[in-house]
């Protein structure tokens, strides 16, 4: 059983969660939250609020321009 978790995001800022112990996959950054599973999703939940990609949200932006 994983005991410690970490949040982690890429460039897009999208973010998940990866046991403690493991190296990032290619793209993805600490995002400097450790602790529990739970601790971790209600980490993502509080800044995770506009699950678009970034660069999505940009092009949406330059749009309404």
């Amino acid at each position: 059983m994983i005991d410690a978790f970490r949040v982690v995001r890429n460039d897009e800022e999208q973010y998940s969660i990866m046991p403690a112990d493991m190296v990032n996959p290619f793209g993805w950054h600490d995002e400097g939250t450790v602790g529990s599973r739970e601790a971790c999703l209600d980490r993502i939940r509080q800044v995770w609020t506009d699950l678009r990609p970034r660069s999505l949200r940009e092009a949406t932006r330059a749009r309404r321009g």
